[in-house]
């Protein structure tokens, strides 16, 4: 199929994992892309293995004025925007008490400013023509919470929120906004040690599928919203989760593996 014929994505964070998966899906899917990462030779060597249906930028989702390049390089190279996924993020593992002010700002400027510029930026450019779609990949961090995650999951929770509001501002304007939130997703982020993926199962034994996500998993959901098979989606927050959100196991009770 091609479901993202003659449509134009940025997809921030696209050089690996997550966002890397996501490229080469829109691209099989008919799409021309834009990457933007501060990780410049993933990025560019991505790229050049999809045969001109996606360019390479540097981009730091921090600053406006690179958000601006990256919109003024995408029109002149494909003279249009028509999907934005917000993919780019950053993980902390630290308690409350051990964060300093300085590290939950990063995360916070990362995840959630970050994708803030992206749904202003680029959702004037949608406004303008009408249609759009906005994915924000949050988190199932974002839904519940999660010890020494404190701003992580404050980040990927204001993620959510922005969503809402964004789908209220820019829906009657022709723009879907939606977000995504994964579990645990088999990345350099989510399996920072290289683990095999048997050993990184082994800690979703709790959880109904009992596995970690492979990246394409998660790309596929970004892929249905946004296209236009999710037409009549605005404002929809998609877990991904293999079930984590819908309980953990009580070992030994009925209905648990094994039992």
């Amino acid at each position: 199929m091609a479901r993202l014929k003659d449509k134009v994505a940025i997809i921030t964070g696209g050089a690996r994992g997550m966002g890397a998966a996501t490229v080469r899906l829109f691209v099989a899917e008919g799409a021309k892309v834009v990457i933007g990462d501060v990780l410049d030779a993933d990025g560019a060597k991505l790229a050049a293995e999809l045969n001109g249906n996606a360019i390479f930028l540097h981009h730091d989702v921090t600053d406006e004025a690179s958000w601006n390049t990256l919109i003024e390089t995408t029109l002149v190279k494909f003279g249009a925007v028509d999907v934005l996924v917000n993919n780019a993020g950053v993980l902390l593992f630290r308690s409350i008490a051990e964060t300093a002010k300085a590290d939950f700002e990063k995360v916070l400027a990362v995840n959630l400013v970050g994708t803030f510029l992206g749904v202003k930026l680029v959702g004037a450019q949608m406004v303008a023509r009408k249609r759009g779609s906005i994915v924000n990949i949050s988190s199932v961090d974002g839904m519940k919470a999660a010890n020494g995650l404190s701003a992580y999951c404050s980040s990927k929770w204001g993620s959510r929120g922005l969503t809402k509001v964004a789908a209220m501002e820019f829906g009657h304007q022709g723009v879907r906004v939606n977000s995504v939130h994964p579990g645990g997703v088999d990345t350099a982020m989510g399996n920072p040690y290289g683990e095999s993926r048997d050993d990184v199962n082994k800690r979703y034994a709790m959880v109904p599928l009992q596995r970690v996500a492979d990246p394409i998993e998660v790309a596929r959901t970004s892929l249905f919203l946004a296209s236009d098979d999710s037409s009549y989606l605005c404002g929809a927050e998609i877990a991904v989760d293999g079930g984590m959100l819908t309980g953990q196991y009580y070992v030994g009770f009925p209905g648990a593996p094994g039992v």
